[in-house]
């Protein structure tokens, strides 16, 4: 018997993690690959007139242990990942991809889903059901149901090398990433770096048996080194390493890769009869056309340029002070925090022990609680995939409403960065409402033998994002699986994370967690009215940043003629040039670790995290007028979270606040 074949018996039948074995997982993909399609089956052979119910809802409802399986598999090889498993998913990945195309171009299921389309008008829908029928209409044609069969078999082919090389760009940014650690033996090239970090690095040494001290690529890692080492030229040798992350030339480089996968993308688009691969995505997004996302880039780069060169002035006096003539771009993060430290007298160290994690997750626990009535509390007969782990039941007015994974510390076998996920998603069948198993991962601090994980602001801010997205899972109260939680347009999904970010922020808020981990003594006023001032510290070259990527995006998913003929390194300077503020590096580029448009799901949609701030600044500042925790306007939000894709986002948008989104409230916000 394989367990990941068969109902979990677990609380809430949560994964078996402490019963899987590696071994299971190829079995269970091929047993429950072969029941999904017996599923898919029976819904083409019965004989009954095509129907909502027995064509759209069926379909809707099929294939969920398969969907729990591929959750279970891929969320661990993102966050415990091993040699084996790598090897596992790369025997995984084309057969979930024959088995999509399979059903996205079945011509009997198809005709039928169109025939029920055809005929809606006679269906008393509700607008879930025609959001629904909808979705599945176009998710059929936008996979290829109107080809031909050869060329049915072209896109099938294309989407097998597209996940296979989309997973190998991920393999390549994790084994490149690990592959480099610095090994330092003589304290004087610390210098600048604060004891607690310092520790840390002892602490990482020590577990590679080490002398000294190890800085390692991980964010925990090397954003502290890169911040307040006083080494200028170890703070080089480390950018440089973290530039040429999979662009050496080595065993680990992604530049063909990325011209693969783009190519593959265009022959997608054109195959589906689309200009180009952004063509294509942006029919499902907000934004709609190439165009409108450019022209909307374009007008925030217009407006934050100057602001973001004169944010790059200030800094290069106090390099000169230093001596130095021409500022490089890894000498940023160390001069941005000399100055915001002039300005502000704010040190992410010295705010450190104001913020221990577990008082962090206290307070966003509790502003849900605030906000939207819910109560987090731990379980320990929860299964979890490593000790690191934490889960909680999360409650509702006393009863179960979801169940909350959470995952803070870096790994070898984690991948960097943070992000939310769920195991499953929440729907409603045969009158019972099946609710959510949702996750975070980070990378924070961990603890050592005498502190706490203590978090810099920005992980302060960082954990309340994916918690955002996390409350977007929990509240999900829709009918079909398919629409619940974040699925929803791509430019709208970011809208919860970045508006609960703005919390961090409110003095009255922060009070209530803000406290020393030793002495309880909560952080001072004038502390927290600095952390107020310094909110847009630096939103010029942020935003140019963010700017820089969301235009290389859409470029590499418009533009794939041109890359054709150049270089990854010649392509990222040509359309990054207007958005680069320092003198670019010819041994460093970001493309091939830009793991979000690469391997996840970001391609031509980057754009979507300054798309989302505008809606995130227009929702807080409804909040800002009427009072930060207002029940009404709580209640109002809590329905656009648990409407998850059952309407048009801009729909649910108005109906929360009243009217569209105004660009100006961003502007307002980061600009003044």
């Amino acid at each position: 018997m394989n367990i990941l074949t068969e109902n979990f018996n677990t609380p809430y039948h949560t994964a078996p993690f402490n019963h899987i074995k590696n071994e299971d997982y190829l079995p269970a993909f091929k047993e429950l690959i072969k029941r999904s399609e017996d599923e898919i089956n029976a819904i083409v052979n019965n004989p009954e007139t095509p129907t909502f119910e027995n064509i759209i809802e069926a379909l809707a409802y099929s294939g969920e242990k398969l969907d729990v399986l591929s959750n279970i598999f891929f969320n661990v090889n993102s966050a415990e990942t091993s040699d084996e498993l790598q090897q596992i998913a790369e025997e995984v990945s084309p057969i979930l991809t024959e088995y999509s195309s399979k059903i996205s171009q079945n011509e009997p299921l198809f005709n039928k889903i169109k025939k029920v389309y055809d005929e809606r008008e006679k269906y008393n829908l509700n607008e879930e059901q025609k959001m629904l029928l909808e979705e599945t209409y176009k998710g059929f044609v936008r996979s290829g149901a109107l080809l031909n069969e050869e060329d049915k078999e072209k896109l099938k082919k294309i989407n097998m090398d597209l996940s296979l090389k989309s997973l190998k760009f991920g393999q390549n940014v994790l084994a490149s990433t690990n592959a480099y650690f610095k090994h330092i033996t003589n304290k004087d090239d610390l210098a600048g770096i604060p004891d607690a970090i310092i520790e840390q690095y002892a602490e990482e040494a020590k577990e590679r048996n080490l002398e000294g001290w190890v800085i390692t690529l991980q964010y925990p890692s090397y954003i502290p080194f890169m911040t307040y080492a006083e080494n200028r030229e170890l703070r080089k040798e480390l950018a440089l390493a973290n530039g040429k992350k999979s662009f050496d030339g080595g065993e680990f480089d992604n530049q063909e890769l990325i011209k693969e996968i783009v190519s593959l993308k265009q022959q997608k688009a054109e195959l589906l009869g689309y200009k180009n691969y952004a063509d294509f995505v942006l029919e499902e997004r907000m934004a709609k056309s190439p165009t409108k996302v450019l022209d909307f880039l374009n007008e925030l780069l217009i407006k934050a340029k100057p602001f973001a060169t004169t944010e790059i002035d200030e800094l290069k006096l106090l390099a000169k002070a230093d001596g130095i003539d021409e500022m490089q771009s890894y000498d940023h993060p160390f001069y941005a925090e000399k100055l915001r430290k002039a300005k502000f007298d704010l040190n992410d160290e010295e705010l450190k022990p104001y913020f221990p994690l577990n008082q962090v997750q206290d307070a966003v626990f509790g502003l849900a609680h605030q906000l939207f009535g819910l109560t987090f509390e731990e379980r320990n007969d929860i299964p979890k995939y490593h000790d690191d782990v934490k889960t909680y039941e999360v409650k509702e007015n006393g009863e179960y409403k979801a169940l909350l994974y959470v995952d803070y510390f870096p790994r070898k076998g984690k991948r960097a960065g943070a992000w939310m996920t769920s195991y499953k998603n929440q729907y409603k069948k045969n009158g019972e409402n099946s609710r959510p198993h949702i996750s975070i991962v980070c990378n924070f601090s961990k603890p050592t033998k005498d502190t706490p994980s203590l978090l810099t602001f920005q992980e302060v801010t960082t954990l309340f994002h994916e918690f955002g997205h996390a409350l977007h899972g929990i509240l999900a109260n829709t009918q079909y699986p398919g629409l619940s939680g974040t699925s929803v347009k791509w430019d709208f999904v970011e809208l919860p994370s970045q508006f609960l970010e703005n919390f961090c922020y409110e003095p009255e808020f922060l009070k209530t967690f803000a406290k020393h981990y030793k002495t309880g003594a909560v952080l001072p006023d004038d502390k927290i009215e600095r952390i107020e001032q310094s909110k847009n510290f630096m939103e010029g070259y942020q935003t140019m940043r963010q700017l820089g990527f969301g235009i290389l995006d859409m470029m590499y998913h418009t533009n794939v003629g041109e890359l054709g003929n150049e270089s990854v390194k010649e392509f990222e300077d040509q359309y990054t040039k207007a958005t680069q503020l320092y003198p670019s590096n010819p041994e460093t580029a970001m493309s091939p670790s830009f793991s979000h448009i690469f391997q996840g799901g970001y391609s031509a949609g980057y754009y979507s995290y300054k798309w989302a701030e505008v809606l995130d600044a227009d929702a807080f500042q409804y909040f800002k007028e009427n009072g930060i925790f207002n029940p009404e306007i709580a209640a109002k939000y809590k329905i656009l979270l648990s409407s998850g894709g059952t309407k048009d986002p801009m729909e649910l948008y108005k109906n929360f606040r009243g009217s569209e989104p105004k660009v100006e409230s961003l502007l307002k916000r980061a600009f003044g």
